[in-house]
Parts: structure tokens; sequence; C-alpha cells
């Protein structure tokens, strides 16, 4: 008799799949390297001497040439629809050069939810406050805090200007981004193309996950559960626990309403693009399964049409290439440097030897990577549930210990989603905050899961579909809402009425994972020593998933005789990950990955018919019981 996997266990395994960037804190250094993405501001210190040499030459070459092709790639990507415009024109006292920045934070943190990364600021000081050196450092002050988020700011001394500091913001109040709205529109096309599957296919894809119909004999590589687990792996990350701080911060409680709609909504997209990964999967010469968005895309369009054949191998290189680029940074270095970041602030001998820990990730990623899907699956079975007693089990401890607050939380979530203290433009904002998040989170409609869930045993695509959907509601649903409950029961996300100043200046520089490790160590005092040591695993298990990822579109684009090269070339990235300061370049694979979306969606739209198709036909079969089970 098989034992199947207990409900408890699918469900705590699944929750801790957490990626390391969603909890790797942005540190401060004395080093002006720094970035923002559009919602996080990230420092990075350079390991070696900051006093100049080649080393500092490569990584400002590579930080500027990176930094022009993220302008350029953000422009389009993260172009903002439908934006109002509010400017606000705000005076405070002069104040004296050392206590500028301090006072710019209150002003901003007393004026509302204006986004200081999405405005152009401009600042004008009454003259002899500051000098010309003044003005440079202040500058320098303004890109190290606020960075490249800015639409533009600058500070003057206009001749003749009053004896006050005026700062004046013209914010883009709010914007949504085109990627998110390309990713929510698809998500609310498939749920309705696909008749609500998310809600009533969700008790079936619970059995079909603990191995109610696992047969042994169907053709694949791992167990659905594995399959699953190595997409967690992957997913649950900066979004869930540092972007689901930052959005409340800025939006309110009331974003975390709405990013639980986005989950669901999400389900579908992870439904629809996983059972096309496993419709048009092919085994390979040597015997692996191929399969994902490179593949439905240029074989599904093609049996849709031939008229289409040219267009889906289009799309199917566009993808697998923004895949390669982003498994090698966002899924790989991004998630090195940002973990030994938050392992060295906790450990000092690593400081000044981040190479270490580089070279120690190096061997044990390879040990993994190079048994290929079968060994990184054993591997993600068994790291994913280890890490559920980490963040799981802190925000369990923390809602028990203050469960009688948990009802006024949701009322506060609640009345902020419909009723933000902003009116209209304020309740956009939540709106968007909410969507953003979720659109970051749990990546449904990138195509990224689909890869690995076509490696899955089964030979029902619909089957493994519905797998798929729990993903979205693992990551946002379940995660997100107990982070939310988290951040706002101990009121770390109100900047004006808190009276934590670490707080303060976690919201005021978006380092939204700080300002969840804050909320939970004023609870656990302990618990940021050991966020520390369980970064190690979330980066381990986000590498290796992702590994798998770019291997498979490095191998569908040049050969299975390459994928030794790509995995060597893969390892060099994770060392250099830990060493690497151009944060530009660890930024770009951010990119990379939202931009899956763009190819993904449009070519799945076309193929959502032969979903449906096969969705009907397998659903009657379930209802009427046809389908053996393996108890």
């Amino acid at each position: 008799m098989r034992r199947r996997i207990p409900l408890v266990s699918l469900l705590l395994a699944s929750l801790c799949s957490l990626a390391p960037s969603a909890l790797a804190s942005p540190l401060q250094s004395d080093a002006p390297d720094t970035a923002v993405t559009p919602e996080l501001v990230a420092e990075v210190t350079p390991p070696i001497e900051a006093d100049g040499g080649w080393w500092k030459s490569f990584n400002d070459g590579a930080n500027s040439t990176f930094g022009t092709v993220n302008g350029f790639l953000a422009g389009y990507i993260f172009y903002d629809l439908f934006h109002t415009t509010d400017s606000a024109e705000l005076q405070s006292r002069a104040v004296p050069p050392s206590e500028v920045m301090a006072s710019l934070v209150d002003v901003l943190a007393a004026n509302g939810k204006l986004d200081p990364l999405e405005c152009n600021l401009t600042l004008k000081f009454p003259e002899g406050v500051l000098d010309e050196a003044g003005i440079e450092a202040l500058n320098a002050s303004l890109l190290a805090t606020y960075g490249q988020g800015s639409r533009s700011f600058a500070v003057t001394v206009p001749e003749g200007a009053d004896a006050v500091t005026t700062v004046t913001l013209d914010a883009y109040s709010p914007g949504v981004p085109f990627a998110v709205l390309w990713l929510v529109l698809g998500a609310i096309f498939f749920t309705l193309r696909m008749g609500f599957i998310n809600v009533r296919g969700f008790k079936h894809a619970i059995g079909v996950t603990r191995g109610l119909y696992d047969n042994p004999d169907d053709e694949g590589e791992v167990s659905h559960f594995q399959a699953l687990a190595s997409a967690l792996s992957a997913t649950i990350g900066l979004g869930n626990i540092a972007g689901v701080a930052i959005a409340i911060s800025i939006g309110g409680p009331g974003a975390t309403f709405w990013m639980i709609c986005a989950g669901f909504l999400g389900m579908t997209s992870k439904f629809v693009e996983c059972s096309l990964a496993q419709m048009y999967r092919v085994k390979r010469p040597d015997g692996r399964m191929m399969g994902g968005p490179m593949v439905y895309l240029s074989e599904g369009l093609k049996d849709l049409s031939p008229s289409l054949a040219t267009p889906g191998k289009i799309l199917a290189y566009f993808f697998a290439f923004l895949c390669i680029g982003g498994s090698l940074a966002g899924g790989n270095a991004f998630q090195v440097n940002q973990s030994v970041k938050l392992m060295s602030s906790q450990f000092s001998w690593l400081q000044g030897n981040e190479w270490i820990y580089g070279l120690l990730m190096t061997v044990l990623v390879g040990v993994v990577i190079i048994g290929g899907i079968k060994r990184i699956a054993a591997t993600a079975e068994k790291i994913v549930p280890l890490m559920c007693g980490v963040y799981v089990l802190a925000c369990v401890f923390i809602l028990l210990k203050m469960a009688g607050e948990i009802p006024a939380a949701f009322g506060t979530i609640l009345s902020g989603a419909f009723t933000p203290a902003a009116g209209f433009g304020g309740l956009v904002g939540v709106l968007v905050q909410g969507f953003k998040r979720a659109a970051f989170s749990n990546e449904a409609g990138t195509g990224s899961a689909a890869i690995a869930h076509s490696a899955a045993k089964t030979d029902f695509p619909i089957r493994e579909g519905t797998v798929a959907m729990l993903g979205p509601f693992i990551d946002t649903v379940v995660i997100c809402t107990m982070t939310a409950l988290v951040i706002v029961i101990t009121g770390a996300y109100d900047a004006v009425g808190g009276t934590d100043a670490a707080m303060q200046g976690a919201i005021a520089t978006k380092e939204g994972a700080v300002l969840t490790s804050l909320a939970m160590g004023g609870v656990i005092s302990w618990f940021p020593k050991l966020l520390a040591v369980a970064v190690f695993f979330f980066a381990y298990s986000t590498i290796i998933s992702w590994s798998y990822y770019g291997e498979r579109c490095w191998v569908w684009m040049f050969g299975d005789s390459s994928s030794l090269a790509y995995k060597y070339l893969f390892l060099s990235f994770v060392f250099l990950g830990s060493i690497v300061s151009a944060v530009n370049v660890l930024e770009f694979g951010d990119l990379m990955i939202l931009g899956m979306a763009l190819p993904n969606i449009l070519g799945v739209v076309f193929l959502t018919g032969k979903v449906r198709v096969k969705l009907d036909e397998y659903w009657e079969k379930y209802k009427v019981g046809e389908f053996k089970t393996y108890p």
C-alpha cells in the first residue's frame, strides 16, 4: 500500500520554499553603489577595496552599462498607465546640512502616501545654508537613499530664496506599470475562460498533490509534489516578505486584500500555462523531458495555424533568451548577493570574506544541478520542509501571542481596501499596490513554473495544471496574508504613528525585509539571527530551481550536448554573486524575469481554447469517478 503525503505536511512544506531575496535586508554601507527596483532600495558594499583599482573600474563599467540597459527595459516594462498627477509644495524651517536628510524623511513621512521613489523631487534651500560642497554632498545622499527610482531630483539654492526649505513633489499617484496590467488582465481572462477552475478545482488539486492519483508508470521524471516544491522554491521570496511590508507601508493595510484577490486570479494563469507545458512536452534523446513556454509557444501556435509558426518561434526564442538572462542574474547572482549581505550582518567574520560564502554555495549548488531535475526535485523536497520551522512558525507564534488583535487587523485591512483616507485616488493606489505585489510575488503568467511542472509524472496535462494552481495560493494568499497580519498587528507599517526610529527608517528607504525583520524582532528578539541562518537554505533552494529553468531554455536553443556548458556558466555566476558590487547587473535579471510575461501571456491567450477542450474532457471523467486512485 502506498503512503500518501499528509495534508498538513503538504501545506507546511509548500509554504516554506522561501527565496533569499525575500529575506535579504539591504544593508547600509559607505559605498555609493546603489540601485532601486520599482519596489526596493538595495545598497551593496564592494567586496574589494573601495579605493580604486581594476576591480572597481570593472564594477563601475558594468554598473553603468547595465544601468542604461535597465533604464531602457524599465521604460517599457514599468511604463505607467492611467496615472494621475499630484503636486505638493512642502515647507519646513531652515536646518543645518547635517540635519537635512533627517528633516526630509520627516517631511515626506508626514505628508501621506506620496512615494518618493516615484516623484519629481526638488529641494530649495535658503542662501547660506548650503555651500557648493554641501549641495554636492546632499545630492549624493539623495542618490544613495532614493536612487534611480526617483523620476528626478535636484538641490538648488536659488537667488533671493525665502528663509525656509522648500520641497516640491510632483508625484505620479498612482501609476499602473504596463507589465502588472498585462499580468492582471491575462489572469482575469484566463479565470473567466476556464470557468473559475481555481475555485471548483481546488479540492481536486490537493488530492492530486498528496499522491492520490500518482501512477508510478506514468511518463515523466518527478512526482506532482516534487514538481510543486521545485516551482515554489523559486517563487516564494521577495514579494512575500519584503514586498508585502513595502506595499502596506505605501498603500496601507488595504493593499493586502487586493493582493489576495490577485493571488486567486493568478492561480488560473498557472493552471493554463502548466497544462500547456504538459500538453506539448517532448522527450529529448537523452531521455529527459523538455517542456515550458519555449516549447508550447513554438509548437502550440504552429499546431493552431501554420501561419502562426514563425511568430510562435519568435516568441519562443524571445522567452528563452529572457529566461536564461533571468536565471543567471535574478535567479542566481542576485540571490547569492542578497543572502551573503544578510549573513555577514549577523556573522562579522564573513565581512570582507564574502568569497568564502560564494565558494561554499558554488560547490553545494554544483553537486545538485549536475544531476538534473530528479536530483533538484529530491533536494527541494527535503529542504522545503526543513525551512518550514523558520518563517511560518515565527508568524504563527506572533499571531497566537497577539491573537486578540487578529479580528481588528482584518477589519483594518478590509476598511483600508475600500475606504482609504485619500479618497478615490487613494483607493486606486491601494489597489495598484496590492496587484503589483502579487504579480512580483508569485510569477503567475511569467511561465517559469511551467518548466518545472512539465517534468511531472502524469498522462493527463490538466491534472498537473490543477497542482500548479496551488502555487499562487500558497505563495500569495497564505504567506502574504500571514506577513501582512504581522505587519499590521505590530503597527510596523505606520511611519507617522510608529515610535521605532529603525522602522521609520526602513519605511523611508523601502527596506521591506528590514521592516519585516524588525516587526518580528520586536516580539521574538532572536529572530533576526535565526533568519540569517535560514537565508542560506532559502538562497540554495531558489538557485537550484532557477538553474533548471535556465538549463532547459539553453538546451532548447543550443542542443542537449550544451547542457554542461550552461551549468558551468551558471556556477560561475553563483560565485560572482558573492563578490560583485555592480548592482545594475544583478537587477537586470529581475527585469528579464518580469519580461518573460510579455511573450508568454501573448501566446497563451491564443492557446486557451485547446486547454478548455482538454479541461472539459478531463472534468467529465473526474465527475463520474473514471480515474483510478492509488491509496
